[in-house]
């Protein structure tokens, strides 16, 4: 059996006096493309903050762990940063306009990952295998022809194929994405997937988290639906990616059609 990316045993995060997610168990293992869908408020950015530790969950009154990722429940997160590349539209706006240093060539937010920075590289030494790696996770990606390109030069969808490109610039065990094309529209979400489905076919494990239906790539064979912080289905995606289990998830009767492998969900008439 694969080693565990993440396990889940009892996990409780209270925010405001109110359990955000209220004892999750679960475990997602290598090799095992999963998406975790729920509708705004589900938890879902929560569950992403314990696989990156940046959320705490409660302690167990056995003094078990309540997370593991990659089977340890301590991490230095800096080394923990190498080991997840991790795509978000907050991450992207980080970048474009949050940044102290201004204006940021695609290269150089690429490179920053090596340095648990974003996009500033005066602090740290930028080595010439950081910026072959950087370049060839350009060209993974197709975005090549953006390493000298500001960010703030960019369409949506080019800044977010820079962000992919740094993610897995660190060569991750696991890619996750996290309501990865906010912001996109159609032509640009649908290239984005697309670069995340050969990315899955060459072997990194996708945990993909979304209220999308129809960002869930071909390749995920695992879908989890998590309602009011608690899970609410999982299982294969033919059996979770149905009628029933999405009309309950949303709470509207579901239609669901399928073309190209690809699952598009849309209130019954």
């Amino acid at each position: 059996m694969s080693e565990a990316i993440l396990e889940l045993n009892d996990a409780t995060v209270v925010k405001d006096d109110r359990p955000v997610l209220d004892r999750l168990t679960l475990t997602i293992r290598e090799g095992e493309h999963t998406a975790i869908v729920g509708p705004n408020g589900a938890g879902k950015s929560v569950l992403v903050g314990l696989l990156t530790h940046h959320e705490r969950a409660l302690a167990r009154t056995n003094g078990d762990p309540p997370v593991r990722v990659f089977g340890q429940d301590r991490w230095n997160i800096f080394d923990l940063r190498s080991q997840l590349g991790i795509v978000s539209a907050a991450l992207h706006q980080h970048f474009v306009s949050g940044n102290s240093e201004g204006r940021i060539t695609g290269d150089a937010a690429v490179v920053s990952a090596f340095l648990n920075s974003y996009g500033i590289l005066r602090y740290g030494a930028v080595t010439d295998e950081m910026r072959e790696r950087s370049a060839e996770a350009l060209r993974t990606v197709g975005a090549a022809h953006l390493a000298r390109r500001t960010l703030d030069q960019m369409s949506s969808g080019e800044a977010r194929r820079v962000m992919l490109a740094r993610a897995l610039v660190t060569r991750p065990r696991a890619l996750v994405l996290d309501e990865p094309t906010t912001g996109l529209d159609l032509e640009a979400r649908h290239s984005f997937m697309e670069r995340v489905r050969a990315i899955a076919r060459q072997g990194t494990t996708l945990i993909l988290i979304t209220h999308h239906v129809e960002e869930i790539v071909p390749e995920v064979e695992r879908v989890i639906l998590l309602r009011q912080g608690r899970i609410a289905a999982d299982g294969p995606k033919p059996s979770v990616l149905a009628p029933g289990p999405l009309g309950e998830l949303f709470g509207i009767p579901v239609t669901l059609d399928q073309l190209s492998g690809y699952h598009y969900a849309r209130p019954a008439t």
